[in-house]
């Protein structure tokens, strides 16, 4: 069951921000690149990438995504308004958090929280589990985003031998973790990213993870990959044009 369909799941997760590199709350705009700073070829193939995915417009016209972190939480985002509702598995914590202004509502143990500490530091969470969050989902939108830096790392193969253009992202004053570093494989046919690599440090040469971006399938006018290979996966995942009714009113 679905965020779209069942309005009382409770979910469970501790909040481990793992990839926070990049999101603000101008997140669903139309952004260009840092300007100077990134390779002409690596920014044409971020626009490949974009154009593969669906393209700007039908990224503009997405309105609702819900989707299931890795079987610890749920979210669901209205890209339009800002608006984010979140509800862990197993233990009894919702969050409804406007990224615009930080606003929101606080649910622990099954009920409301008033106080103003409480809800600042579980508005904070909220937004904070979102950024991580939707970066694993919606990351091919997103390279070119202001103060996001692409470089052409040439041409490599991924696992299953197939062969793709390698970009490495660093971050300029962005993001809660701007010292992250990634690289992506692009398939060179498909134009689609197969891979990433995560590195904490854009000095390490180390990645600290390496994952699958696959089962790419169409959602509304855009394509998304629920598939992360060993890590495991982000089903189920489902767009909508319409919010769903209360969501983001009522527990």
């Amino acid at each position: 069951m679905t965020l779209f369909k069942n309005k009382n799941i409770h979910r469970l997760s501790v909040a481990i921000i793992l990839c926070v590199a990049l999101f603000s709350s101008s997140f669903w705009t139309q952004s260009q690149n840092s300007p100077g700073l990134s390779d002409r070829k690596a920014v044409q193939i971020a626009k490949e990438v974009m154009k593969a995915m669906g393209g700007q417009k039908a990224w503009d016209n997405t309105r609702c995504i819900s989707w299931n972190f890795f079987g610890r939480r749920t979210l669901l985002w209205d890209k339009w308004s800002g608006m984010v509702r979140i509800e862990w598995q197993k233990t009894p914590r919702k969050v409804i958090v406007n990224l615009n202004d930080g606003s929101g509502k606080v649910q622990l143990n099954g009920v409301d929280q008033t106080h103003p500490d409480s809800l600042a530091k579980y508005l904070k969470m909220g937004k904070e589990v979102w950024i991580n969050d939707s970066y694993w989902l919606v990351m091919p939108f997103k390279l070119l985003d202001p103060g996001v830096t692409l470089k052409y790392q040439g041409r490599d193969k991924t696992p299953d031998g197939r062969i793709a253009d390698l970009l490495q992202l660093t971050f300029n004053q962005v993001g809660v973790t701007p010292d992250n570093k990634y690289k992506v494989w692009v398939d060179k046919e498909s134009r689609l990213i197969t891979q990433w690599a995560y590195f904490e440090k854009f000095t390490d040469d180390t990645p600290k993870l390496i994952n699958a971006w696959a089962e790419y399938k169409p959602y509304g006018e855009i394509l998304l990959s629920g598939n992360r290979g060993e890590r495991g996966n982000l089903y189920p995942i489902e767009v909508t044009n319409t919010v769903p009714e209360g969501m983001f009113e009522r527990w």
